[in-house]
Order: structure tokens, then sequence, then C-alpha cells
């Protein structure tokens, strides 16, 4: 009896709240394999007493976060493509000059220069790369964003424009 008493007592602040809700949903749903749907989340709203307003408000601000989450993930994709290809580059011309280096003089001596070189470019381009942190990260992913954008936008155009003359 006791210890119910001091459950009764003990109060938490609304971040706690929500800590604790978060983390008791999550072990259901992972031990009943459950989903949950949108008349079930106005339901768990309703109870705690969250209008619909900003049920859906918040519905609209996660799905907006899942988006930028997702386009992050497209740009990282795109990043490591992009390095991938260099890389490749790198090792087929370092490749080349090795070769031609041992062929045209039986040794290895200024293609090593050019190898050191390279390699630099390359650590600091692999830096670049995995770096998903920092304002440089963050103009990079603007200027991506904003061309990715563009050709969305362009394409969607020229779509609405070849279909108005295949109906003509």
């Amino acid at each position: 009896m006791k210890s119910n008493e001091s459950n009764n007592l003990r109060s938490y602040s609304q971040e706690e709240v929500q800590q604790i809700l978060q983390l008791a949903i999550a072990r259901q749903t992972v031990e009943s394999d459950q989903e949950f749907s949108y008349q079930q989340i106005m339901e768990i709203a309703s109870e705690l007493q969250i209008s619909p307003e900003l049920v859906k408000q918040a519905e609209s601000d996660w799905l907006t976060q899942q988006s930028e989450v997702q386009q992050r993930q497209a740009f990282d994709l795109y990043r490591r493509g992009k390095f991938k290809k260099r890389l490749g580059n790198y090792a087929i011309i370092n490749s080349f000059l090795i070769l031609a280096d041992f062929v045209g003089g039986g040794t290895l001596s200024w293609s090593l220069y050019i190898l050191i070189f390279c390699g630099l470019t390359i650590f600091l381009d692999i830096w670049n790369t995995f770096q998903s942190k920092g304002e440089d990260y963050e103009n990079a992913f603007q200027k991506w964003n904003r061309k990715h954008q563009i050709k969305q936008t362009i394409n969607t155009v020229l779509n609405k424009w070849f279909k108005g003359l295949q109906t003509h």
C-alpha cells in the first residue's frame, strides 16, 4: 500500500513524461510488433487531453523532419558515390603513372612523389566526404538540396508540358 501512495505522490516534468511514454510505447511495439493507426494516435492524444489540431500540427512537423532526414541520407549517398568515382580515378591515374615510371626507368622514382601528393588530397577528400557535421557540411547540403529541388521543379514542368503536348 505504501508503494502505491509513493507512486501517486511522484510528479514529472513534461519532458520526463515524454521520455517515459516514449520508452513505454517503444517497448510495447517491440514486444508485440505493433504499429499504430492514425485513429489510435488520435485516441491516445484525446486521453492525454491533446487537441486534434496539435496532433495534426505535430504530425506535419514530424513528416517535415522525416523528409529532411531522407534528403540528408540521399545527399550522403551522393557524396559517397562521388568519392568512390574520384577514388577510382585516382587509382587508375596513379597506376598508369607508376607503370610508366617503372617501364621508363626500371624503378620507381618521380611517380612516388605524385602518389604521395595525390594520397594527401585523397585523405582530405575522405575527411570532407565522411564529415557529416559542421558548417561546411551544412553549406554543401544546402547547395545540393537547392540543385536537387530545381531539378525536380524542371522535371515536373517538363512532364506537364509533354503531357499537354500528347493530349493535343
